[in-house]
């Protein structure tokens, strides 16, 4: 049987400081055992991202946030005219169940 860090891939992008600031939010919400074991690329994912692989957050779970940049780029030139910062909702293996 295949685990859940073999099945699911999260949307994240690589960016360090959002994958620190998530450990840090799973420090306090559970342990130190699940952050130093959290892995950006398996363990976290927006609602609708869990929801698509068949998972649903449970009742009452409180999201992990983090901080992306989008970066708005002219068409013509490809430049970057504008970053926006965005937050995002994310939620953790441990917080969701499988759909039946």
């Amino acid at each position: 049987m295949q685990s859940i860090k073999e099945i699911l891939t999260s949307p994240w992008r690589g960016s360090e400081r959002s994958a620190e600031a998530v450990r840090e939010q799973l420090r306090t919400m559970f342990n130190d055992e699940v952050a130093d074991e959290f892995d950006p690329a398996h363990d976290a994912m927006p609602f609708s991202s869990w929801v698509a692989q068949g998972y649903v957050p449970r009742k009452n779970s409180k999201a992990l946030k983090a901080i992306t940049i989008l970066e708005i780029k002219d068409k013509k030139t490809g430049e970057v005219i504008r970053k926006i910062k965005r937050t995002v909702n994310l939620f953790h293996k441990n917080q969701v169940t499988k759909i039946t």
